[in-house]
């Protein structure tokens, strides 16, 4: 029997309004690139790394957090895992199968609004770049 990856919590950020129960899917475009359909839903076991993705996510909502139950199994992320850091030093992961919304976190660390800046100014710089290429 495989060992788990990581046995969490885990945490997606989103800019929608979800209810517990709900489950989050692949199939829909990247907040990073809207241009690609995601063939993956993407998490963390990091509560304000999940905070951060919230922040910079597509969509005119509040950032919310969640903590969430992958549905079946999942992997290491590949575009920061080792691509980018060694090992998997964010704890993050995607699943091509669902996760479950099992309840609202409030207590994600928020950006001030200079360092949010900055996460979209490298962003942008990326993208313009041409060298921010989502492994799907």
């Amino acid at each position: 029997m495989d060992e788990a990856l990581d046995d969490g919590p885990f945490f997606h950020g989103t800019k929608a309004e979800l209810q517990v129960g709900d489950h989050l899917t692949a199939g829909f475009r990247s907040n990073y690139r809207p241009e690609v359909v995601m063939n993956h839903i993407y998490f963390t076991a990091l509560r304000d790394g999940a905070g951060l993705a919230a922040e910079l996510a597509a969509g005119d909502g509040a950032p919310r957090v969640y903590a969430v139950e992958p549905v079946g199994e999942f992997e290491d992320d590949p575009n920061v895992t080792d691509k980018k850091f060694p090992g998997n030093p964010t704890r993050s992961y995607r699943s091509r199968e669902s996760l479950r919304i099992v309840g609202e976190v409030t207590d994600w660390t928020r950006l001030a609004p200079e360092a949010l800046q900055m996460w979209r100014d490298r962003l942008a710089a990326i993208h313009a770049d041409n060298r921010g290429e989502i492994i799907n």
